[in-house]
C-alpha cells in the first residue's frame, strides 16, 4: 500500500517537474537557427528540446534497424546469433519432445512408433548416444535384428555409448545362439565395466556352459572383488569350478594337476561331496590311507553318501567282508542313526553273510521310509535268512512301485540327475544340485500295478501283513496265497551281496 502511494507521489513529482521545465524554456528567449543547403530553420527553446529528443530516438531506431540487418546476414551466413539461438532452441525443444514421445512408446511396447519418433529425435537433436539407443532397443524389440546391430556398431564410435553398443551386440549373438562371439563380446564389456553385475553374471554363465572352468574361477573372483558375491558363496562355487578343473585335468591323463585341484577343492568346501571323494582317491592314489580316511569323515560329519563310503572301501581294496564291516565302525560311528549309515551297514553284513545284524542294522526303515534301495535290501535279507520266495518277491513287488529316496535333484526345476554335475541339464542352473528326495509328483503306472500278479502271483490276503520280530525289533512282511506256476530262480546272499555291497 506505502509503495503504491509512493509510486504514484513520484510519477506526479516527475510530470510536474517537467511542465516546469517546459514553461522555463518557453519563457526564455532566443533559440536555434539552422540553416542548410538554402534551407533555414529556427527553433525556440521547447522546440530545440523536442527535436533533440526525437533526434535520439532516430539515431536509436536506426542502430537497431542496423543491428537486427546484421543479425540476419549473420544467421544466412551460419553464423551464432540471436535469431539462431532462437531456431535452436525451437528445435531441441520440438526433438525432446519426441524423444520423451519415443520413450515412452518403447516403454508401451509400441517398437514402431519408438523407431519413427526416435528417428525424428535425431533428425533434431545432436545426441546419437541417446536416439541411436532407442533406435536399437525398439529394434530389437520388434525382432529387426539388421538395424539393431547397425544401431548398436554406431554406438561403439562414442566412447560414452561404446559399453552400450557391446552389451546390445552381446545380447543380440546370445539371440542367435552365438556363444563364442557373445562371450568374446562379454569379455569387451567387461573389461570397459569390469563392476557390471549383469556382465558378470552371463560371462560366469557362458564359460560354465563353454566348459571354461580356469575363466570362470577368474570372473568368480572379479565379482568377489566387486562385491557381488558374499564370500561364503564364493568359496562354495570356486570350489565347484576347481573340483571340475580337476576332472577336466584328469580326463588329460594329467594326475599329479588332478590330485592337487581335487584336494584344493575339497579343502575350500569341504562339505561338497564329490571334491571329497575326488580328493579322498587322490590321497589314495598317493598311498595316503589315513588322509583319504580323514577327508571322507569330515564330509560324511557333513552329510553320508554313497559316493563317500563307495571311495572309503577303496582304501583297503583287498579286504574280507568281516573286516570291512569292522574298519566302516570309523565312518558310521560318526552320524549311527543316520538312515544312509544304517542302510550302508546293513549291506555290508548282507557281503558279511551276517543277515540278523544286517536286520539290526536296517531297522523299521523298510516300513517307515519305504525306498527302492531300503525294500531291495530287505529282500535280500529275507533270502539270506531263507524265507519264502513268496515273502522276498513280496519285498521286491514292493520295491517295484517305491519312491527311489535321494537322488542328485536340482534345487531350482526340481530335475534328477544320475550324477552330480556343476550345471542343471534341464535349467541350466550352476550349483543348483543336492542331494535330497524328489518332490512325487505321480503315483504308480498302470503297468507296474499289472506287473505284481506276475512277481508275487495273486495273493488271498490283501497286502503284506505285519508281524513283530523280538529279536530284531523290526517289522517283516507275509504275503499269504502265492500260487506261482513257475517260481523264480533262487538267488544266493553272495549274488545279492555282490550286487549291493561295497
Amino acid at each position: 500500500m506505502l509503495w503504491s502511494l509512493a509510486k504514484a507521489l513520484l510519477f506526479f513529482a516527475l510530470v510536474a517537474v517537467l511542465t516546469w521545465g517546459a514553461a522555463l524554456l518557453s519563457e526564455t528567449g532566443g533559440g536555434i537557427r539552422i540553416s542548410m543547403l538554402g534551407w533555414e530553420v529556427t527553433l525556440g527553446p521547447l522546440q530545440a528540446a523536442i527535436a533533440a529528443i526525437l533526434l535520439v530516438v532516430a539515431i536509436w531506431l536506426l542502430m537497431r534497424i542496423a543491428g537486427l540487418t546484421i543479425a540476419i546476414l549473420r544467421f544466412l551466413t551460419g553464423d551464432e546469433t540471436a535469431l539462431s539461438r532462437h531456431f535452436d532452441r525451437n528445435r531441441e525443444r520440438r526433438g525432446y519432445a519426441a524423444l520423451s514421445e519415443a520413450l515412452m512408446a518403447l516403454a508401451s511396447g509400441e517398437h514402431r512408433v519408438a523407431a519413427a519418433r526416435a528417428a525424428k529425435a535425431e533428425k533434431l537433436l545432436a545426441k546419437p548416444e541417446l536416439t541411436t539407443l532407442i533406435k536399437a532397443e525398439a529394434a530389437q524389440a520388434s525382432g529387426d535384428r539388421v538395424t539393431a546391430e547397425a544401431a548398436y556398431r554406431e554406438l561403439l564410435a562414442d566412447d560414452r555409448s561404446r559399453f552400450v553398443g557391446v552389451r546390445g551386440l552381446m545380447k543380440l549373438k546370445l539371440e542367435q545362439g552365438d556363444t563364442e562371439t557373445a562371450m568374446k563380446l562379454a569379455e569387451k564389456a567387461l573389461a570397459l565395466k569390469p563392476k557390471h553385475g549383469e556382465t558378470q553374471d552371463i560371462l560366469l554363465q557362458l564359460q560354465t556352459g563353454g566348459k571354461d572352468w580356469h575363466g570362470a574361477r577368474l570372473t568368480l573372483g572379479s565379482k568377489l572383488k566387486s562385491g557381488g558375491l558374499p564370500k561364503d558363496v564364493w568359496r562354495r562355487r570356486d570350489a565347484v569350478l576347481a573340483l571340475q578343473e580337476a576332472r577336466v585335468l584328469l580326463d588329460d591323463a594329467s594326475s599329479v594337476e588332478a590330485r592337487e585341484a581335487a584336494i584344493a577343492a575339497n579343502k575350500a568346501s569341504p562339505d561338497l561331496i564329490p571334491a571329497a571323494a575326488m580328493a579322498a582317491r587322490s590321497y589314495i592314489a598317493q598311498g595316503n590311507g589315513k588322509a583319504a580316511a580323514r577327508v571322507l569323515r569330515k564330509a560324511w560329519e557333513a552329510q553320508p553318501h554313497p559316493d563317500l563310503a563307495a571311495a572309503f572301501a577303496e582304501i583297503v581294496p583287498e579286504e574280507t567282508a568281516s573286516d570291512r564291516v569292522r574298519r566302516f565302525h570309523a565312518l558310521t560311528d560318526i552320524k549311527p542313526d543316520h538312515e544312509e549309515t544304517r542302510l550302508l551297514m546293513a549291506e555290508l553284513n548282507i557281503a558279511a553273510e551276517d543277515f540278523p545284524a544286517a536286520r539290526r542294522a536296517l531297522g523299521s526303515i523298510a516300513v517307515d521310509h519305504p525306498t527302492t534301495r531300503a525294500l531291495a535290501i530287505m529282500a535280500a535279507i529275507e533270502r539270506g535268512s531263507g524265507a519264502d520266495d513268496a515273502v522276498v518277491r513280496g519285498w521286491l513287488a514292493r520295491a517295484l512301485t517305491a519312491p527311489r529316496g535321494p537322488q542328485w535333484v536340482c534345487q531350482t526345476c526340481h530335475a534328477i540327475h544320475t550324477a552330480w554335475a556343476p550345471i542343471c541339464e534341464n535349467c541350466a542352473g550352476f550349483d543348483t544340485l543336492a542331494w535330497a528326495e524328489p518332490p512325487e509328483t505321480s503315483g504308480p503306472s498302470p503297468t507296474q500295478t499289472e506287473m505284481l500278479p506276475l512277481i508275487v502271483g495273486r495273493p488271498e490276503a490283501a497286502g503284506p501283513e505285519m508281524v513283530e520280530v523280538p529279536d530284531a525289533e523290526v517289522l517283516e512282511p507275509e504275503v499269504t496265497g502265492a500260487d506261482l506256476s513257475e517260481p523264480a530262480p533262487p538267488v544266493t546272499p553272495d549274488e545279492l551281496a555282490r550286487k549291493g555291497a561295497f
